[in-house]
């Protein structure tokens, strides 16, 4: 008899806490921060390139840059050809004074595994 009521309140202890966090984590899931939000707020480019998808129309410098130091690439992810090409794509990135965002959730909207977060312009 005593050890069903202490799995039972062990039980309801799990069940009230599990809801508590259910409803502290819905306001952060509510609202997205940052630049990997829907309509692109930071003006992002895919790094590296690829030959298969076209620029976007409202491009900025940076990601033209990008474009022309390092050749669109049709080398797909993890081989061999897309390293050298991200490396390459990344250090210019950087040196036209940008920062290299890494996307671990990918979506439709956000499909590569890094981006080029152009500098916000004073």
């Amino acid at each position: 008899m005593r050890l069903e009521l202490i799995s039972m309140f062990k039980m309801f202890f799990i069940l009230i806490f599990g809801l508590c966090l259910a409803i502290l984590a819905a306001p952060a899931q509510a609202s997205c921060k940052g630049c990997l939000c829907p309509g692109d707020p930071c003006g992002l480019c895919p790094i590296p390139a690829m030959a298969d998808v076209p620029s976007k129309p409202n491009e900025s410098e940076i990601c033209a840059r990008i474009r022309e130091k390092v050749p669109p690439t049709s080398a797909q992810p993890g081989s061999n050809e897309y390293f050298p090409n991200l490396d390459k794509s990344t250090m210019v990135c950087v040196s036209e004074g940008g920062d290299v965002i890494r996307n671990r959730g990918r979506s439709e909207e956000f499909p590569s595994r890094f981006y080029c977060k152009p500098p916000r312009s004073l």
